[in-house]
């Protein structure tokens, strides 16, 4: 079977002026035949000779092989250049003639001539290769790293819920859970991470933040800057509700009783009347 976005090894049944018929079998009929234009047929080659070729489609929407590589396949995800932003999608170069469609339904921000996106290669329902942002169901989970390993991850996807979806080395599947989250994240934005933790099932938790005892002093200096914001008198203390703190300081609140207590430590800052007060 001619698999549609995948590499195969087949067996050239028919020469034409135009290039070669490439089948499974010799004994194949013609809708069980693909064509390999003539410009990319290698020279010497012959009927029986075996050729492996990428299937795809071309402009007219047949099925064509071609022995160029493409840069990503049917299942893969990986990062492609947006060539083209038009009406009904965006065009990627994908290392083929015929650029690669990313939908605007398969599209989870805006994108923009010349940038890279991380995207994944499907085949849609009419049959067609599309790229979709959508990239989740094809990150793998067979992970190389382990807990305490430095890694580099792309946002993806942000949830409420969840937290912050990370492609580590665009291609292995990783979460900042939405605890460990802090600031601001941007789809696109390339992450220095730490992996906390390998599930089960191969897919990581990772944070963007240092351990403990070496966040401390940066949350620390953090809590400063803001305290100060407020001309020196925080309207409330360590006891806020999650939500008011993570909203303006994006700590977790054990991160920001940490930081709290390690300036109360030092002598930077005094509470009283459920205030935090800068001490000058």
């Amino acid at each position: 079977m001619i698999e549609l976005g995948k590499k195969q090894t087949l067996l050239i049944v028919k020469s034409v002026e135009f290039g070669v018929y490439l089948a499974e079998d010799m004994n194949a009929d013609t809708k069980h035949q693909v064509l390999l234009p003539a410009k990319q047929v290698p020279a010497g080659t012959k009927a029986g000779d075996k050729l492996e070729v990428f299937i795809y489609k071309d402009s007219q929407d047949r099925l064509i092989a071609t022995t160029n590589e493409p840069l990503l396949m049917v299942g893969q995800a990986g990062l492609l250049k947006v060539k083209q932003v038009t009406r009904i999608g965006a065009f990627l170069d994908w290392g083929l003639e015929k650029d690669l469609l990313l939908p605007y339904h398969e599209q989870t921000t805006r994108i923009f001539e010349g940038q890279e996106c991380l995207v994944a290669v499907y085949v849609d329902k009419s049959s067609r290769l599309c790229a979709t942002m959508k990239v989740y169901p094809y990150l793998s989970k067979e992970t190389p790293y382990k807990e305490g390993d430095q890694v580099k991850g792309r946002v993806y996807q942000i949830s409420e819920n969840f937290g912050v979806f990370v492609a580590v080395d665009n291609k292995y599947s990783a979460l900042i859970p939405a605890r460990e989250a802090k600031g601001k994240y941007r789809p696109g934005t390339v992450l220095d991470l730490r992996v906390t933790r390998v599930k089960e099932d191969g897919k990581m938790d990772v944070s963007d933040r240092q351990e403990a005892y070496l966040q401390i002093n940066e949350d620390a200096e953090n809590v400063l800057e803001i305290i100060e914001e407020f001309a020196g008198v925080l309207p409330f203390d360590d006891k806020a509700s999650p939500e008011v703190i993570r909203r303006e300081f994006g700590l977790s609140k054990n991160a920001f009783k940490r930081a709290v207590g390690h300036l109360l430590k030092e002598g930077k800052i005094q509470i009283k009347d459920r205030r935090i007060y800068l001490v000058k």
